[in-house]
């Protein structure tokens, strides 16, 4: 149903420095790319994520309770993206970790804008011994 998420940005080539190096990590780069708006993903891909100027002028700014969630296969590729987004001017929202007890793996950042992703996939729950 999501064809792409898009974020707002005040800094298109500081957002844009962030995101090719996010995007790389899945394999993919830029699928549109103009002087207010890029995008990254795959044409007839899975869903994509964008930065864009907004298109009113005025200031990007940050929605309270939104987030992008980005899934991939291990916790190591948690840490993978975790880390790129610390490396490009990301800060940290939680360090990489188990959440609860339902085999949720994630690691939680914001993009140099403000705007929260966290990276995520499912592990097996422990089992007793």
């Amino acid at each position: 149903m999501i064809g792409y998420v898009t974020l707002g940005t005040n800094d298109l080539p500081r957002a844009a420095a962030f995101y090719d190096a996010l995007a790389g990590h899945f394999g993919l780069g830029r699928m549109m790319d103009t002087e207010a708006f890029i995008a990254w993903g795959e044409w007839g891909g899975a869903p994509g994520i964008a930065a864009t100027l907004p298109f009113d002028g005025q200031a990007a700014t940050v929605g309270n309770g939104v987030m992008v969630a980005l899934e991939v296969k291990a916790p190591e590729a948690v840490h993978a993206v975790y880390d790129i987004a610390m490396a490009h001017g990301g800060s940290c929202e939680g360090a990489p970790g188990p959440r609860g007890e339902d085999g949720f793996y994630a690691a939680y950042f914001r993009d140099p804008d403000g705007n929260k992703l966290n990276a995520f996939c499912m592990i097996a729950a422990e089992t007793p011994a």
